[in-house]
């Protein structure tokens, strides 16, 4: 029996990184003086976006997955490439264009200073519908996209250019997923009405998987507002009660037309809840058929698995993503979905980088097994 197809798609881009010399701290003033010269280490180069992190994670946890992510034909596009090619993966469905520059992100880290971050948002506020090998998207089973809060061409009026993507996406009979990403209220992306857009937007998605922080900035800015008040600086997903605080939002989502809800509430873990049976069935890649019976009607709140060593939090949600969906397509019920989503997050969590601590779903279902410890 061959393996379903999945093909990611959305927001990519290239991390630059330079390491700073020494550990000793100094002020901004004292370190980027106008003409002076800074001495650096070496850089890391590592993939950036939902595209990457959830395709190649998908890759690594054994899943057969495309990228159609957009990029330029410039030096950062092909050093995209390479990483792609380190990983296994062919850059053929990659969606290439010479009148765009690649996205780029230079990340400066100095000692005892909060990260600066350079970006450039290049190819990706370009992406339409129009870019979109259909013919592709056909022989796949199931297509995520990721983070059209930061693709320009996507959220402008609207988000008309989004619901016309998805929607397109959904009538070719495959099953859609589609991530979320944080944006700042003021900006050209805040300025939409988001609660507005996924009303339209959600008869066409199968699997929705956005964080509560940007799920709630969407649909309830007042009650967002109320949640970072109460949070008084501290991580908002810390002072959530899963009933009265997450619950409400998911209510909203599945009347909007989800089918099912996979909601990342950050360090605590996942909230899970599905539409009926007939909905479900819906669902298109030939996945509805197959779990609309057991996985119909259902509400949990998976624990995360305790970890002794954070090292960093980049990459967790889409990695946890990836988990949940190569676990969906393998025919896992939904409770072994949600034990491989969390075990997977927590594996990214030990380390620097997005992709270096994700391990083959069968080595996560025995880690699992062996007695791994949840979260009280």
């Amino acid at each position: 029996m061959s393996k379903k197809k999945i093909i990611a798609a959305g927001h990519i881009c290239l991390d630059i990184t330079p390491a700073f010399n020494g550990t000793q701290e100094r002020s901004v003033q004292d370190l980027f003086i106008p003409g002076a010269l800074v001495e650096m280490k070496e850089a890391s180069v590592s993939l950036g976006g939902a595209v990457s992190n959830t395709g190649i994670g998908l890759k690594l946890l054994g899943a057969d997955v495309d990228l159609m992510g957009m990029i330029g034909d410039d030096p950062f596009s092909r050093m995209i490439l390479s990483e792609m090619e380190r990983y296994g993966i062919s850059g053929d469905t990659m969606i290439v264009r010479s009148d765009i520059a690649t996205s780029y992100t230079v990340i400066l880290a100095p000692p005892g200073i909060d990260r600066i971050a350079l970006h450039y948002r290049g190819a990706n506020d370009k992406y339409t519908l129009d870019d979109i090998d259909l013919e592709k998207v056909k022989q796949a089973n199931l297509f995520h996209f990721g983070y059209p809060p930061l693709m320009r061409s996507l959220y402008i009026n609207q988000g008309a250019e989004l619901i016309r993507l998805i929607k397109t996406i959904h009538e070719t009979g495959v099953a859609v997923s589609l991530d979320m990403a944080m944006f700042e209220e003021a900006t050209e992306a805040g300025q939409q009405d988001w609660n507005a857009i996924l009303k339209e937007l959600l008869p066409y998605v199968d699997f929705f998987v956005p964080s509560v922080e940007e799920l709630c900035l969407m649909l309830d800015r007042d009650r967002y507002h109320e949640w970072r008040e109460r949070a008084a600086g501290k991580d908002i997903t810390s002072i959530l009660d899963i009933e009265k605080d997450v619950k409400p939002l998911a209510d909203r989502l599945l009347e909007y037309g989800a089918k099912v809800v996979l909601i990342k509430c950050g360090t605590p873990g996942l909230y899970f809840r599905t539409a009926d049976q007939a909905t479900l069935s819906k669902i298109g890649g030939g996945i509805g058929g197959e779990i609309a019976e057991a996985w119909a009607d259902q509400e949990a709140f998976e624990k995360s698995y305790l970890v002794k060593n954070v090292a960093s939090g980049i990459g967790a949600g889409d990695t946890t993503i990836a988990a949940f969906l190569a676990s969906t397509i393998e025919g896992k019920s939904w409770e072994e979905a949600l034990h491989l989503a969390t075990a997977t997050g927590a594996l990214c969590v030990q380390t620097y980088d997005s992709l270096s601590g994700i391990k083959p779903l069968k080595e996560v279902e025995k880690l699992v097994a062996a007695g791994w410890e949840k979260r009280k």
